[in-house]
């Protein structure tokens, strides 16, 4: 009895299609998925709202404290390295100068009014938020969510008006209620406890025991010290 080749039953033949199993199916769903969430994430996302977009405004940034000089003049660098001169307008730390009493001696500082915050002048898109946003030592913007939230131009006034005051304020180390020793005048050696305060004309209102009674006296901050 001659013997017939019969083909092998575990070799596939030749021009077969082959049947794809559920396991395959998954690995090549789960591949097209993959490349589809990475392709989404190079794309830049739309943080901004189309009212939000075009519209030129005061925005506030929070910073690191201490930082807030070193990330404007970084923020202004890369504003002029990444031409967006057109979009960034201005950035300022607000300062005021203050006459600073501590240990009798008075000295004019300048402070910054918010520590921690740096405002941004600007028209918001999403190049000019990712700028500004992504500067070293930038926490993030003032707003609701991711969409930063201009601050009211009469705000904005203020504090530059602020700002601009030739006349430094006052800056004390004492507060209402603290007991304080007068260390100048008629009254010096005297305890007493602060009952007002006057900053804008450097004045403080001390009320003094003297023979049994509260009695008000009106002295400068340099007459008068923390006990």
């Amino acid at each position: 009895m001659e013997d017939h080749d019969q083909p092998d039953q575990n070799i596939p033949q030749t021009g077969a299609s082959p049947v794809p199993d559920s396991t395959t199916e998954e690995a090549a769903s789960g591949l097209l998925g993959a490349r589809a969430a990475a392709s989404e994430r190079l794309k830049k996302p739309r943080l901004l709202g189309k009212k939000q977009a075009g519209e030129r405004g005061w925005y506030v940034i929070h910073t690191y404290t201490g930082y807030e000089d070193q990330v404007a003049e970084t923020l202004r660098q890369r504003i002029e390295s990444l031409s967006m001169s057109d979009k960034i307008f201005s950035v300022i730390v607000p300062t005021e100068k203050q006459i600073e009493i501590k240990n009798g001696r008075r000295r004019t500082v300048e402070r910054k009014i918010f520590p921690g915050y740096v405002l941004v002048e600007m028209i918001v898109t999403d190049d000019s938020w990712y700028i500004v946003r992504n500067t070293p030592n930038v926490t993030g913007f003032i707003g609701l969510g991711v969409r930063p939230t201009p601050i009211p131009q009469n705000e904005v006034d203020r504090i530059k008006k602020r700002m601009g005051v030739d006349e430094p304020r006052y800056h004390i180390d004492f507060a209402e209620n603290d007991l304080v020793t007068i260390n100048d005048g008629p009254l010096k050696g005297f305890q007493g406890i602060v009952s007002e305060l006057d900053e804008d004309r450097g004045k403080v209102k001390v009320m003094v025991n003297m023979f049994g009674r509260e009695t008000p006296a009106t002295l400068d901050f340099l007459q008068v010290k923390k006990s």
